[in-house]
């Protein structure tokens, strides 16, 4: 793996106050997504990793000012966010160190202007979602706020050709990839007074947000899980299909980023009930095996 000043190099990131940038964007990646950093860092090669690290980096700010507080004063806070982004993409120029590194990264890679600026536009549906009255409002969702986020990140590391593939194939995974998601933050979600399951399928098995909060019965709870990991285990497996689809540098990281996805799915499963307590969490040597074996095939790919 190379140091991070030759990475930085090779991304042809050489002006001194950008190296600090990226550099101190690279700090606060790896502080809040540990996982994420070591996989981008031995996955990827050096000249994609910098641009990843500050889209990722670009994404958590985001996040972060319109994860706590009441709604109101977090679209004001996505407001004011979103017109300081698009004056530093349209101008070239920011004193943000966050912003900086962005528009430096979109200086190479052009599409990730189009990419930030949707994902900012589908923020408000993040802002303002309580639950999800049926899966057609979850896939509104997905269409309006998740997908456009993923692709910040995927379209840095996707194909020069074949484009429309690609993007649906990132659809299908990061529907998938929401679904988990609210599995696993099912008992945060409930402490915070809303529920990211669609409440017709909490109906189908006799449930409901309310009813999630006492003492529901396990095995009721149980086919709950069981029916949404029914839904998004095919979709990850179609999912696979976006290896073929990108550069063979980048099929490891792809490669990884799937099948982390379905081993955290099959914790949620064995979890079952329990998710109304606490979220499962990846066993560190499962995850290292993976990242071992997927670093021997990204050194080949190099």
């Amino acid at each position: 793996m190379p140091t991070w000043s030759s990475t930085l190099d090779q991304a042809g990131v050489t002006q001194s106050l950008l190296r600090h940038d990226f550099t101190e964007q690279r700090r606060l990646v790896a502080r809040f997504a540990r996982a994420e950093y070591v996989a981008v860092r031995l996955l990827l090669p050096a000249s994609a990793i910098p641009d990843v690290i500050a889209a990722t980096a670009f994404m958590h700010h985001t996040d972060n000012l319109i994860d706590q507080g009441p709604p109101v004063e977090r679209l004001a806070a996505l407001v004011d966010w979103e017109q300081r982004v698009r004056a530093a993409l349209d101008s070239g120029s920011t004193d943000e160190p966050v912003l900086r590194a962005l528009v430096d990264t979109v200086g190479r890679r052009p599409g990730l202007r189009g990419y930030a600026k949707d994902f900012l536009a589908g923020a408000p549906a993040e802002v303002r979602w309580e639950s999800f009255a049926t899966e057609d409002a979850f896939q509104r969702y997905v269409d309006t706020y998740s997908h456009p986020a993923f692709m910040v990140i995927a379209g840095l590391i996707g194909p020069a050709s074949g484009q429309d593939a690609y993007t649906s194939g990132c659809r299908t995974f990061i529907e998938a990839s929401q679904r988990l998601d609210f599995l696993e933050d099912l008992a945060d979600d409930l402490r915070d007074g809303r529920i990211g399951i669609p409440l017709t399928a909490l109906a189908q098995y006799g449930l409901s947000r309310a009813g999630l909060e006492q003492e529901p019965a396990p095995d009721r709870v149980r086919a709950l899980v069981e029916h949404q990991v029914a839904l998004a285990r095919p979709r990850f497996a179609e999912s696979r299909h976006l290896m073929e689809l990108v550069e063979p540098r980048n099929r490891p990281f792809m490669r990884t980023l799937v099948s982390l996805q379905e081993l955290r799915l099959r914790l949620v499963e064995e979890a079952g009930p329990a998710l109304l307590r606490k979220s499962p969490r990846i066993p560190v040597a499962g995850a290292l095996r993976l990242l071992a074996r997927e670093y021997r095939a990204a050194r080949v790919m190099k």
